[in-house]
C-alpha cells in the first residue's frame, strides 16, 4: 500500500512538473520577422535586422523566426502565415511593407506588429509600432570623410530606388561631403532597383572612369555590385546598413551603419519589459545609438580625420548642426554658407 502511495505521488509531482514546464513555454515571448525581397542574407538591411532579432532571443530567452519574402506579392501572405502562427510581435522589415501590415493588423486588432522605415503619423494602428531613423545623420559623417579623403576631388553616390528615405542618405552625404570640401564634385544615379547588384557594378564602373574614386552607396543588393567594382578598380566603395567592410577589406573605406539591429533588439525588451509601444514611431538617430559609422573605419581612415567627426557627432547630438534629409534642406544650406 505504501508503494502504491509512493508511486502515486511521484506521478503527480511529474504531472505539475509538465504542467509548470508547459506553462512557462507558452508563456515565452515570440517574435518574427518578415523579411523585404533581399531576404534575410542581403549582408545588409535585413541580415542586420534578423542579427537583432536573434540577439534579443538569446539574451531575452524568446523564440525568434523569419519568412522571406521573394517578390512583394509575398508580404501579405508572409504577414498572415505568421500572424496565423500567433507570435507575439511581427516585424516588416522595409517601408514597402506599409500597406501590407496596415491591412493585416486592421484585420487583426489584437496582434502586435512593427514596421522598419515607415511611419502612418497620427493614423498609426494602436497595434503598429513605427521604427524610423535619421539616415542623414551617419551619411553625413561617411560624406565628410570622403570629402577629406578624396584625391580626384570627385565622389559618387549610388541609391535603390528614388524615395524619400533613399534621398535621406544622398542629401546627408552631399552636405557631408561639401563641408569638407566645398569644391567636390559629387556624381549621383540611382539604379531603380534594391537586388540589382549587376547594375550598382556597371554605374559604379562609371563613375570611376568619370574620375570618382570613392563611391557611397545606399541601395541594398545593389551595393554588392558597387563594392565589387571598388575591389576590382583598387578604388573606395563606401557601405551602407551593416559595416560592410567584410565584402571588401581592402576596398570599403567606412560604412554608414543603420542600426536596424539595435531598433529590433530595442524594441523586443520593451515587450519583454510590458512597455506599451504600440501606435507610436519611435526615431533612432546617433543620440541613441540607433546610427553611426562603421567600427572599422580606423582601418582606413586616419586618426586626425575620425577625431573631427567626433567633433562632428557631438554638435550633432547637441543640434548645433542639422543635417539635411531633402533636397531643399540641402540647397538651403548650400546657399547659407555661400553667403
Amino acid at each position: 500500500m505504501k508503494k502504491v502511495r509512493w508511486v502515486h505521488w511521484v506521478v503527480i509531482g511529474l504531472a505539475v512538473s509538465l504542467c509548470i514546464g508547459g506553462t512557462a513555454w507558452a508563456a515565452k515571448l515570440r517574435i518574427a520577422m518578415v523579411t523585404d525581397v533581399g531576404g534575410v542574407n542581403d549582408q545588409s538591411f535585413n541580415q542586420s535586422a534578423w542579427e537583432g532579432l536573434t540577439r534579443a532571443g538569446k539574451d531575452f530567452k524568446m523564440k525568434v523566426a523569419y519568412k522571406e519574402s521573394k517578390q512583394d506579392a509575398d508580404y501579405g501572405p508572409n504577414m498572415e502565415t505568421l500572424t496565423d502562427a500567433g507570435y507575439d510581435l511581427i516585424w516588416g522589415i522595409g517601408f514597402l511593407m506599409g500597406d501590407a501590415i496596415k491591412e493585416t493588423a486592421e484585420i487583426n486588432p489584437d496582434q502586435k506588429y512593427a514596421i522598419i522605415d515607415f511611419t502612418y503619423g497620427a493614423k498609426t494602428p494602436s497595434n503598429v509600432t513605427c521604427a524610423v531613423f535619421q539616415e542623414e545623420e551617419p551619411s553625413f559623417l561617411v560624406g565628410y570623410i570622403a570629402g577629406k579623403m578624396t584625391k580626384t576631388n570627385k565622389v559618387g553616390f549610388v541609391g535603390g530606388i528614388k524615395f524619400p528615405l533613399i534621398e535621406k542618405f544622398e542629401y546627408g552625404y552631399m552636405a557631408g561631403v561639401k563641408m569638407a570640401n566645398p569644391q567636390c564634385e559629387i556624381l549621383r544615379q540611382y539604379a531603380e532597383s534594391f537586388t540589382d547588384a549587376a547594375k550598382g557594378k556597371a554605374i559604379t564602373n562609371n563613375m570611376y572612369q568619370q574620375g570618382a574614386d570613392i563611391v557611397f552607396h545606399a541601395s541594398g543588393g545593389v551595393g554588392d555590385g558597387v563594392i565589387e567594382a571598388a575591389k576590382e578598380k583598387n578604388k573606395w566603395a563606401i557601405g551602407v546598413d551593416k559595416d560592410q567592410n567584410f565584402l571588401a577589406p581592402a576596398n570599403v573605406l567606412t560604412s554608414a551603419m543603420k542600426r536596424v539591429d539595435n531598433a529590433i533588439y530595442d524594441m523586443a525588451r520593451r515587450l519583454r519589459d510590458g512597455d506599451a509601444i504600440g501606435g507610436q514611431t519611435v526615431v533612432y538617430n546617433l543620440a541613441n545609438d540607433g546610427v553611426g559609422i562603421a567600427p572599422t573605419s580606423g582601418k582606413h581612415v586616419p586618426a586626425g580625420i575620425l577625431k573631427e567627426v567626433d567633433q562632428l557627432i557631438a554638435k550633432i547630438k547637441t543640434g548645433k548642426i542639422v543635417v539635411p534629409a531633402t533636397k531643399a534642406a540641402y540647397d538651403k544650406l548650400q546657399t547659407t554658407r555661400e553667403k
